[in-house]
C-alpha cells in the first residue's frame, strides 16, 4: 500500500467532509489502541486546530488510558478525559432494577439465565455512553464525530450498533487491519500501540481476535483475495449474515395510505 497517497487522500477527505457539513472539526474516542491512534494521526494532519480527542475509560485497563494519553503526546493532540465509570455504574444498576419485576413476573426463561447474553448485553452499554459523549461534544463544538472501525470489522459487524457504530465519518472504512497497521507505522504511532493486541475494552481479557474467533490475518486475507481454509471462510460468513441489521437502516412498515 502506499501510505503517503493513502494518508493524503483521507486528509482531503476529512477536509472536504468537515467544510461541505459547514462543521469546525472532528471529535473521535481515543482508545489507547491501534485504529484509534490512526485516526488521532489522520485527524491532526487534516484539521490541527479542529481535532478532538476523547478519552473514555469505564472500568478500563489502567494501561489503555497511558497509552492513549502517548498517542495523544506523539501527535500534539488536544484530548479530555471523560471516566464513564460512575455513570455506567449507576446506569446498569437502575435498568437491572427495574428489569427485575418483569422477569420476576415471567418466571425462568433460558434469555434471561444465559450469562453470555448478559455480559454482552451490559458490556454493549460501554460503546453506547461512549457515543453519547461523543455526540454531545459534537454538537457543542460544532464538530463531526468519526468512527474508528476498519474494513475488517465491517466485514464481520465487529462493531456495537449505535455504539462505535455511531458516527458521522469512517476514515478507515476502506482498510483491512493490515492496511491500518501499515498506515500506523507510516504516521509514526508509538510501536507499543501498533504491537498491542486489539480489543474493545468491553470486559477483562477480551480481545477481538478471541471474540471474533480467527485472527485479522485470516480475515484480511480472505477479505483482499477470497482465499481462507473453509474454517475461516464459514466464519467470516457466519458472522457477516449474522450481522446485517447492523449495515442498513431500521426496516419501515410498508402501510398503503392510499
Amino acid at each position: 500500500m502506499d501510505c503517503k497517497a493513502v494518508a493524503a487522500a483521507i486528509c482531503d477527505w476529512l477536509q472536504k467532509s468537515v467544510k461541505s457539513a459547514g462543521c469546525n472539526g472532528i471529535v473521535f474516542g481515543l482508545s489507547g489502541g491501534l485504529d484509534s491512534a490512526v485516526v488521532a494521526g489522520l485527524g491532526m494532519r487534516a484539521l490541527p486546530n479542529g481535532c478532538l480527542g476523547v478519552i473514555m475509560p469505564c472500568h478500563s485497563d489502567p494501561q489503555d488510558v497511558e497509552d492513549a494519553e502517548a498517542v495523544a503526546r506523539s501527535f500534539g493532540l488536544p484530548t479530555i478525559t471523560c471516566d464513564l465509570g460512575p455513570v455506567y455504574d449507576k446506569h446498569l444498576a437502575s435498568l437491572q432494577k427495574l428489569l427485575a419485576p418483569y422477569v420476576a413476573d415471567r418466571g425462568t426463561h433460558p434469555v434471561f439465565e444465559t450469562d453470555s447474553k448478559i455480559q454482552m448485553a451490559e458490556a454493549n452499554l460501554k460503546p453506547r455512553l461512549r457515543m453519547t459523549a461523543l455526540y454531545y461534544y459534537a454538537n457543542i463544538l460544532g464538530y463531526l464525530v468519526v468512527g474508528t472501525t476498519n474494513r475488517s470489522e465491517l466485514t464481520v459487524g465487529y462493531f456495537t450498533k449505535y455504539g462505535d457504530g455511531g458516527s458521522d465519518l469512517l476514515p478507515l472504512g476502506e482498510l483491512v487491519k493490515t492496511h491500518v497497521r501499515e498506515l500506523a507505522e507510516y504516521l509514526g504511532v508509538p510501536r507499543s500501540i501498533i504491537d498491542k493486541p486489539p480489543t474493545a475494552g468491553l470486559w477483562e481479557g477480551q480481545t477481538d481476535e478471541g471474540e471474533m474467533g480467527i485472527s485479522y490475518p485470516e480475515l484480511d486475507r480472505y477479505i483482499l483475495t477470497g482465499e481462507a481454509p473453509d474454517r475461516v471462510r464459514e466464519r467470516v460468513e457466519a458472522l457477516n449474515r449474522s450481522a446485517q441489521h447492523k449495515f442498513v437502516r431500521p426496516p419501515i412498515a410498508p402501510i398503503d395510505l392510499s
